[in-house]
């Protein structure tokens, strides 16, 4: 048993924010199908869907074509959740929306993932996380100091600030649904989530105490918040924050020296990260990282993406699972002690499960051939 089993979920979304939200209801037991649009061919790079495939069925439909338009009232009509990542008013001009939906179930809960959000000036702008994030102030934020601010991937508004607040906003009204028997509507937006995340610097940036870009604690400014490179090329990354971790540091680095000890003095910074960066520069990552690693001094090796499933803490907790072609992915989170959560099957092939989602739904095998024939709907063969 997992802990969302018996779940319906229909997702529209192509991207990855809507894919990863989705992801995340199927690992933990829900059943969700993904709405292919046709032609199948015209498939996505696997970066930007495949992954995040893992766990679902997938139904080819043409959302343009009535009867396809049909099949997937059908199967809203059946389902506990719609997902959907478009512009405002596309799914309202297929006949699709919040309206139509409902009218015919409305327990369902109906969750829009978007980057602007539903309305507002730039609601039907085209945009990226890097935008979203621009907007937010959260971009101005990420950067060292006389260089540009750098984007964090697209980690923050596309999966943070909007693949996962969208998958906790859409159990929130599955849980207010267990008390009044209705859906609701959500508008997830990424320029929302991304500012939401910034909460905990409201206070300090609208009082005027956190500085420019690179000269504050947490965005390298600080000598003890910090990366190093070592002799053979590789970085440590440095948290030494609290006094008794950062005397671990020094002590670590060999370094007894009374003005290193200012350490919230942001006037030594500078000079503080010269000379523990010509420290840092004696000893190759791995002699750092043993050096390190039985102490408190928060200091730790930087892994590349490659790297990470292999180290022994990661492999200790079973961090990363075996996904497509033998890949390490990462594992299912959160843990849950009784009912756990899991990595589903691989992505299926689009269409694959065209056929039985539509018997499923009360649809003969003639009708679905004749919705094959009409082109409403597409098969593929399971991979």
């Amino acid at each position: 048993m997992r802990p969302l089993d018996a779940l319906r979920v229909l997702d529209f979304s192509r991207l990855g924010p809507g894919p990863y939200a989705s992801m995340l209801l199927a690992d933990m037991g829900a059943s969700v199908i993904r709405v292919d649009r046709l032609p199948l061919a015209a498939d996505l790079p696997a970066f930007l869907g495949d992954v995040l495939g893992r766990g679902k069925r997938s139904v080819g439909v043409d959302l343009k074509h009535p009867s396809g338009v049909a099949v997937a009232l059908a199967l809203a009509e059946r389902s506990d959740v719609l997902l959907e990542g478009f512009r405002p008013g596309v799914m309202e001009r297929l006949g699709l929306g919040p309206e139509e939906t409902r009218a015919a179930n409305p327990r369902l809960v109906y969750a829009r993932l978007t980057g602007w959000g539903q309305q507002g000036p730039l609601a039907q702008r085209a945009g990226h996380d890097i935008n979203y994030i621009a907007i937010a102030g959260v971009l101005g934020a990420i950067g060292r100091k006389g260089l540009p601010p750098v984007p964090p991937l697209n980690l923050l508004a596309d999966f943070a600030g909007g693949g996962l607040s969208c998958a906790f906003g859409i159990l929130c009204a599955l849980r207010e649904r267990d008390r009044s028997g209705l859906g609701q509507v959500i508008d997830a937006a990424m320029i929302d989530g991304a500012m939401n995340l910034m909460t905990v610097f409201a206070k300090t940036v609208h009082e005027g105490t956190w500085g420019e870009l690179g000269t504050n604690v947490l965005d390298t400014g600080a000598h003890f918040y910090q990366t190093y490179e070592t002799a053979d090329g590789e970085f440590m990354a440095v948290g030494a924050m609290e006094p008794e971790f950062y005397a671990a540091f020094l002590a670590g680095l060999g370094i007894d020296d009374a003005d290193l000890r200012q350490q919230m003095d942001p006037r030594s910074w500078p000079a503080m990260k010269d000379r523990i960066a010509k420290v840092f520069r004696t000893k190759t990552r791995d002699e750092w990282t043993k050096l390190f690693e039985p102490t408190d001094a928060c200091v730790t090796p930087v892994l590349r993406p490659r790297e990470a499933p292999g180290h022994p803490h990661n492999k200790s907790r079973g961090a990363f699972v075996e996904g497509d072609g033998g890949i390490p992915v990462p594992a299912v989170a959160p843990r849950l002690s009784r009912t756990p959560g899991a990595v589903g099957d691989r992505s299926p092939a689009r269409g694959a499960h065209t056929a039985s989602i539509l018997a499923e739904v009360g649809y003969s095998p003639r009708e679905i051939e004749r919705l094959i024939g009409e082109g409403a709907v597409a098969c593929a063969p399971a991979r």
